[in-house]
């Protein structure tokens, strides 16, 4: 016989297994520990881009010059839109998961099938929406220049707005080299050749007088700055980027090194090459649970459509991918904040 307690009941009963902790199950208890170690390590992600963004807080990029792109509106300035309304759809299909819980617990197995249905396009616009924006921010829009000293460059014009290189670059007579390590060049790479090499953009420049070169060195809008500093206008009233006199711009243009298109792991028309890196990292990371949370979303509907709960009389299938598509959405809501707002 087993040992009894104070009140009479056998400790084999709780040691024996099959008890359910705080009434969740076994599989229920495993989500919330994969839960919890998985936010631990975007918590660790986030935690490493915070530090960095302080560390280069004074060049970092600003989110509303780099997230302007909505689909089927080339040229409009929309910072901010799509991102916005991606995290909209996402949140959605957090709303429509919860409904499929429900209906489940009702033992509602049509409604289950719809709002898991939902959910699914809802997983696959947010991930065909974050692939068009990494499309986007791969393949920039103005272009800019990286100096030998490792910074960025960017042109504008004399209202402070920015101007594309293949508004004022010229084309040049000469064969073009990619630079690499195979040539001698072994400090130096750009990944693929870019549309117009650093002495067409030089050329380029010096046939336009009204144009100026800014900087990634980012002001605060201070009376100050206003005064002394000719700052470009922006949505963003609290921080301006510091636009270079004629003169000063001939000579950051002449120690140009790369023209840089767009953003990758090596360089970043943006700014810091660090932005770019993260942003590639976490948003990918993130992006690869979405769709993983899509493909068992799909799994799991397909098991609602067969009727394989209703024959086992519980949904809590339902209800374990449930958990792990709110965390997917409340991660992202994190994401969104260090990347795009704050």
């Amino acid at each position: 016989m087993g040992a009894k307690d104070t009140s009479g009941n056998n400790t084999e009963n709780v040691w024996g297994g099959g008890n359910e902790p705080m009434g969740a199950s076994y599989g229920k208890l495993m989500m919330w520990f994969f839960i919890v170690s998985d936010a631990l390590t975007f918590t660790g992600f986030l935690a490493a881009y915070g530090f960095s963004r302080f560390k280069f807080i004074d060049n970092w990029p600003i989110a509303d010059e780099v997230f302007t792109h909505f689909p089927f509106m080339h040229g409009v300035d929309a910072p901010m839109y799509y991102v916005a309304l991606m995290t909209f759809i996402l949140i959605f299909s957090s709303v429509t998961m919860v409904l499929a819980v429900d209906a489940g617990h009702q033992m509602k197995q049509k409604k289950v099938a719809i709002y898991m249905l939902l959910t699914i396009v809802g997983g696959l616009i947010f991930v065909g929406s974050q692939a068009w924006e990494w499309k986007n921010f791969i393949k920039g829009e103005h272009g800019a220049m990286e100096t030998k000293g490792g910074s960025i460059i960017q042109f504008v014009n004399a209202e402070g707005e920015r101007v594309k290189l293949t508004d004022f670059a010229v084309t040049l007579p000469e064969e073009r080299e990619e630079l690499k390590r195979s040539n001698g060049r072994w400090f130096m790479s750009e990944g693929s050749l870019p549309t117009y090499s650093v002495a067409e953009v030089q050329a380029g420049f010096k046939a336009h007088p009204e144009l100026l070169v800014r900087t990634e060195k980012i002001y605060r809008d201070t009376k100050e700055d206003r005064e002394n500093k000719k700052l470009q206008p922006g949505l963003n009233k609290n921080k301006h980027r510091e636009i270079l006199t004629r003169a000063e711009s001939e000579i950051m243009v002449s120690n140009g090194a790369i023209v840089v298109e767009g953003a990758n792991l090596h360089h970043n028309e943006y700014g810091s090459k660090l932005f770019a890196d993260f942003f590639f990292f976490i948003t990918g990371f993130h992006g690869f649970h979405v769709f993983s949370g899509v493909i068992i979303n799909f799994i799991i509907f397909l098991n609602v459509v067969l009727g394989t709960y209703e024959k086992r009389r519980t949904y809590e299938m339902v209800e374990k991918v449930g958990l792990y598509w709110h965390f997917v959405d409340l991660v992202w809501v994190f994401v969104f904040t260090f990347f795009y707002l704050v």
